[in-house]
């Protein structure tokens, strides 16, 4: 016997002993309705249905019947096929958005039933202990978050993912794929964010050695000891705050959990497995996308963000790096022998200290105080009015 009938018995007998007492004037109409735990008007019509048909008047007309909501078989059998087949790898609140498109819109608890049912996901294991979130900030700009997620995005390539979103509204400011995370990497966010935001408060990120110098292992960082994003980012005014733990960065590892369970399932649909297309549909479409599903409004109306309105941001994000000029008027910067050009303002710069400036995308400049001397490709070809030459 199903819980539903068990429970009908039980009030029919619960009800035939407070109406036998009404009926002896034991107790009132308003003491036996709270007994029964139903309105005065419920206990009025129940007694007239009782005093009309005896016990078949108090059975509910409900039971043994389909609800009139309940899914045809066709749907149910088109939402199991697709899953099967076109959306088996992704979360249940993934696919639930998909079936919108396929106009079906059903809840998501009835979609989660559905699937559980079938056998095609499992449930969920209870959570642990209760644990706080750390409030947010509550303005943008006030903290940003950066970390890089390596992972198979792609069926048999890894990549690493950098994000660069906002404490206050989770919006993504800055993502994309490359080869491998690094001082490089961090620039180029960088460098996307400044432009299209603006200057920011606060940069939190993990121990790696690009962002910290760790003299100890699982100790506490140099702040003494800058790396090359240090460097910048004190110039900028920026201040860098180091994460201990990955409960610490629980927003962005939030985040990436999330990143993980659906940026794949995407690129697969789309048969992506180019970095630079990849690449393209993170700008063009899945950022948008995502802002537009996960940001939540901040706390506070405003923004901690200030427009950039100088020059040479590229300058700044960059890795700098001090050499002294050869006596054939050259650097050696890695491997590369850079040619300077000659200069009317001077004759040769040899023995003369000078910065080598390696930008994100691997080209060069070489300064001299604050005078650029030359420009250079990748492979350390000089650029003359805008052309590379063979040094």
């Amino acid at each position: 016997m199903r819980r539903s009938e068990i429970n009908q018995e039980v009030r029919m007998m619960r009800f035939e002993d407070l109406y036998e007492r009404y009926r002896c004037d034991r107790i009132n109409c308003e003491t036996a309705a709270e007994l029964l735990g139903t309105s005065l008007s419920t206990f009025y019509r129940w007694r007239r249905r009782y005093d009309e048909n005896g016990q078949e008047g108090l059975a509910d007309q409900r039971l043994g019947k389909l609800s009139a909501r309940r899914a045809p078989v066709d749907e149910v059998a088109e939402v199991l096929s697709l899953f099967k087949t076109k959306y088996h790898d992704f979360t249940v609140k993934h696919f639930h958005e998909k079936l919108t498109g396929y106009g079906i819109n059903r809840s998501y608890t009835w979609t989660k039933n559905i699937l559980q049912g079938a056998g095609l996901v499992t449930k969920a294991s209870r959570r642990g202990a209760h644990r706080r979130k750390r409030p947010r900030r509550p303005l943008p700009g006030m903290l940003l978050h950066q970390d890089g997620s390596t992972h198979e995005w792609v069926p048999g390539i890894i990549w690493d993912l950098i994000v660069t979103m906002d404490d206050a509204t989770n919006e993504i400011y800055s993502a994309f794929f490359v080869e491998q995370e690094g001082t490089a990497s961090t620039f180029r966010a960088l460098q996307e964010v400044i432009e299209s935001q603006g200057l920011f408060c606060s940069f939190y990120t993990d121990r790696a050695s690009h962002y910290w110098h760790t003299p100890e292992a699982g100790k506490k960082v140099d702040k003494n000891q800058p790396t090359q994003v240090g460097r910048a980012l004190t110039r900028l005014g920026i201040e860098m705050i180091a994460a201990y733990s990955p409960e610490a960065r629980g927003r962005s590892e939030r985040a990436f959990g999330t990143l993980q369970n659906r940026l794949p399932q995407e690129l697969r649909l789309r048969r992506i497995t180019e970095l630079h297309e990849a690449n393209r549909f993170l700008q063009e479409s899945y950022v948008p996308e995502h802002n537009a599903r996960f940001r939540v409004s901040p706390e506070e109306e405003g923004t901690a963000f200030v427009s950039w309105v100088g020059t040479g941001l590229a300058d700044i994000l960059c890795v700098q790096e001090e050499r002294t000029v050869c006596n054939d008027n050259t650097v050696r910067y890695k491997g590369l022998t850079l040619q300077i050009p000659a200069d009317k303002h001077r004759y040769h710069y040899v023995k003369a200290k000078v910065s080598v400036h390696e930008y994100p995308n691997g080209e060069m400049s070489v300064f001299h105080g604050p005078r650029k001397l030359a420009e250079y490709d990748r492979e350390g070809n000089l650029a003359i009015n805008g052309k590379r030459h063979a040094a």
